[in-house]
């Protein structure tokens, strides 16, 4: 696009930037911007180029930004160009500055590697996460050391994209980062390439068949095939771990996985031309059908009908096809579900499309057979179309449905097709609902999770014990407040132990600080102080303001302890143990309730806070009673309504209640831990890892001045024999065999403790 020179020096002002050598090349960038970008992208070009002139470092990454970023805009998307500018803005803003140079200079290589500006932010967000983690500090506050490798990162980068995908690049940091953390010298030697570690994993992390080395075949086969030009953007399955995404498209082009792995016999390359050629037989031969008219079972059906007529379609033009569909359709067992105890529909679905796609399938079920016959019978009349396969869904779905298809616990093995795509064309919605969400990143949140919205995570560290370094932000802690119950139960509980507290208050007595301390100047207090009164009624009648502060109260000199007591809340306290008629969550409500009152007694300040885990994104907190609480009915309706539920991930609730119970102002802080078992969950396929991590959290509530004691049920303990408890807290420990004695031993306990 030509420029008068009035024209290129209004583009000139707009830039802010003053280096002389910029008027030589700035003509030529302008042309190519204006010839590549719209107008809002030529303004976003000019403000980024702005931007990274403002950062002071030179006139090579103002004009690496300039020739580069109009290439990657018109490739990716213009909103690349702030992206680029502010990831660029805020390297400048760390230690990092000499990295700011090699990521301009292999933005454009890489950003044709990755080929969408999902998959670019996807990058840019590895990277920035490599920063900030290799980034050092000498006292601990502020970064003042750079990142030993993030240079020789960027600077290999090109290649690192064409050996591996985004998942298998962020799995090769994370190991260089977690080993070499502490090693400057060593860590750039790993990004460099230069270790055998560093080739191994990158050896490891390589495989299946990636998206981008296959591009222009894969272009080259619909040209071929279906005379069709589309625009194939790939996206990760390494950042969505609610959701697994699926291949779907729409008017901005055909979403496809960025890797392919090998699936039995059939090449990655291969499975892309089958996801292609199902997608482009649905371009083709499917009519979008109003959503309305079916229920979620009818459209999950008329999908599979749909998607086997246009595979039959397809198999009919190019007969090969058959023999890669057979290959990658999962064949489920016939009598695999068992639908007294689970829902079977997917399962039948499954059946069903298998035998339509292969003649020689297994299956006997009468019903499959004949929906089966039903469907070679209309598609072979050469005229079928999607609404025939609406009628035949709803006969199929009429004539197999079973009650136990309402169960929640869904048969999914052997039913999902990886090649085909998430049907989201096939729909249209006339009224509005939850079903047009369905193909967006939402989701109905369970009655049990909206409690965790209330405030957003708090994300805690975790010990990783083979390599000696913590994962950062590696668990996911929700607090919130306790649900209430009755606090009638808690007062029952308390007299059925009356003869107990009866002796527990006499040594409370003994226990509880005699000397009292006069706290004067309070606005709000127990007594009149009269001095202070005196003197402000004199100021008054003097007209001078008057000192409100004219009461003063009293405390209990000698004793200043903050109390947290931990509770272990996961699903194994609903066991009744040997000998006992009550359940472990049970003896422990009565347990705490007793102490609670003797600590109330005493005056001391305690909280109360419940934990339990569902995986390392899951923890949850749940305070019971806070430090400004006494010990009232709100605490005991708490209390009384404890259940118990998922694992126990001990690291990150004791981190946690480290957080409260280090700002409280006391003498003594006391963290007691009531647990059933050592620390497990789900997802830690180590036993020992959460062990580890406990023992490295009680490590640093003491370097913190906290004194941790845990109260351990778990009668299968035996001192010197596998000890995990030892393994946690060291001798700061009593194992209660006799699980009965916890209400009477646990206050005895604190006391010994306190006293």
């Amino acid at each position: 696009m030509s420029m008068n020179s009035e024209e290129l020096q209004a583009y000139r002002d707009v830039l802010k930037c003053n280096f002389k050598d910029l008027d030589a090349v700035f003509e030529g960038c302008m042309s190519e911007a204006l010839a590549l970008l719209s107008e809002q992208g030529v303004k976003d070009y000019l403000e980024g180029a702005s931007l990274i002139c403002m950062i002071g470092r030179g006139f090579e990454p103002v004009l690496v930004y300039l020739e580069e970023m109009p290439q990657v805009a018109s490739q990716l998307g213009e909103p690349t160009l702030s992206l680029v500018s502010k990831t660029v803005w805020t390297m400048s803003r760390s230690p990092n500055g000499k990295a700011i140079a090699p990521f301009l200079q292999t933005i454009a290589e890489t950003s044709r590697r990755l080929g969408s500006e999902e998959l670019l932010q996807h990058y840019i967000d590895i990277v920035l996460d490599m920063m900030e983690r290799t980034t050092g500090s000498i006292h601990g506050f502020h970064t003042t050391i750079p990142s030993p490798g993030l240079p020789d990162l960027l600077n290999h980068m090109p290649f690192l994209l064409n050996q591996l995908s985004l998942e298998g690049l962020k799995n090769w940091i994370d190991y260089g980062i977690r080993n070499y953390a502490n090693h400057p010298e060593r860590q750039s030697n790993y990004f460099c390439l230069q270790t055998a570690d560093s080739r191994a994993i990158l050896q490891r992390e390589r495989h299946g068949t990636l998206f981008i080395d296959n591009e222009r075949k894969l272009d080259l086969y619909m040209q071929a095939l279906w005379q069709d030009k589309p625009h194939l953007v790939p996206y990760s399955n390494a950042f969505d771990e609610l959701r697994k995404p699926m291949p779907y498209y729409d008017h901005l082009g055909i979403r496809v996985p960025d890797v392919y792995d090998d699936k039995g016999n059939v090449r990655g390359i291969d499975r892309y031309r089958a996801l292609l050629a199902h997608i482009a037989a649905h371009q083709r031969w499917t009519t979008a059908i109003i959503a309305d008219n079916y229920s979620p079972f009818q459209r999950i059906t008329i999908e599979v009908f749909e998607d086997s007529r246009v595979e039959y379609l397809t198999i009919q033009r190019y007969p090969g096809l058959r023999r890669l569909f057979i290959a990658l359709h999962p064949v489920p067992e016939e009598d695999a579900c068992q639908s007294e105890e689970e829902s079977c529909i997917r399962h039948r679905l499954a059946m069903l499309s298998y035998a339509i796609l292969n003649a020689d399938h297994p299956y006997k079920n009468p019903d499959v057979l004949e929906f089966v016959e039903r469907f070679h019978a209309v598609t072979q009349t050469g005229s079928a179309e999607t609404a025939d396969m609406a009628k035949l869904a709803v006969s199929f779905i009429a004539r197999t449905r079973r009650q136990s298809d309402q169960l929640p616990n869904v048969y999914f093995k052997d039913t999902e097709v990886g090649y085909r795509d998430d049907n989201r064309h096939m729909w249209m919605f006339i009224e509005e609902g939850d079903e047009e969400e369905a193909f967006e990143d939402k989701r109905e949140v369970p009655p049990d999770e909206k409690e965790l919205d209330g405030l957003p995570p708090r994300h805690y560290p975790e010990w990783d014990y083979s390599t000696k370094t913590y994962r950062p932000d590696w668990v996911s802690l929700y607090e919130s407040l306790h649900p209430s119950g009755n606090a009638a139960d808690i007062d029952k509980l308390l007299a059925k132990h009356s003869a107990l507290a009866k002796r527990l208050k006499q040594v409370l007595d003994l226990l509880k600080p005699q000397n009292y301390v006069r706290i004067r100047y309070q606005e709000e207090g127990s007594e009149l102080d009269l001095d202070v009164a005196i003197r402000s009624l004199i100021d008054l009648k003097c007209g001078v303001t008057p000192d409100p502060r004219i009461n003063m109260s009293h405390r209990h000199d000698g004793r200043d302890i903050a109390v947290m007591l931990l509770l272990d809340l996961s699903a194994s306290l609903d066991e009744v143990p040997d000998g006992c008629e009550q359940t472990i969550l049970q003896l422990s409500q009565e347990a705490v309730s007793l102490l609670s009152w003797a600590i109330e007694r005493l005056g001391d300040a305690f909280a109360i806070a419940g934990f339990s885990s569902n995986t390392r994104h899951e923890v949850r907190y749940q305070h019971i009673k806070g430090y400004a609480e006494h010990w009232g009915e709100d605490v005991k309706a708490r209390l009384a309504a404890m259940e118990a539920g998922y694992s126990t991930r001990m690291g990150a609730a004791l981190r946690h209640a480290a957080h409260y119970l280090g700002a409280r102002k006391a003498d003594k802080k006391l963290l007691l831990v009531l647990t059933d078992g050592e620390p497990s969950d789900i997802d830690a396929t180590d036993d020992r890892q959460l062990i580890e991590d406990a023992r490295k959290a009680v490590q640093e509530l003491d370097q913190q001045g906290i004194y941790t004691y845990c109260i351990n049920l778990d009668a299968n303990v035996r001192p010197g024999s596998d000890d995990y408890v030892a393994d946690i807290f060291g001798n700061q420990y009593m194992v209660i065999d006799r699980i009965e004695r916890l209400p009477e031993k646990l206050p005895q306990l604190f006391m010994a403790l306190t006293g």
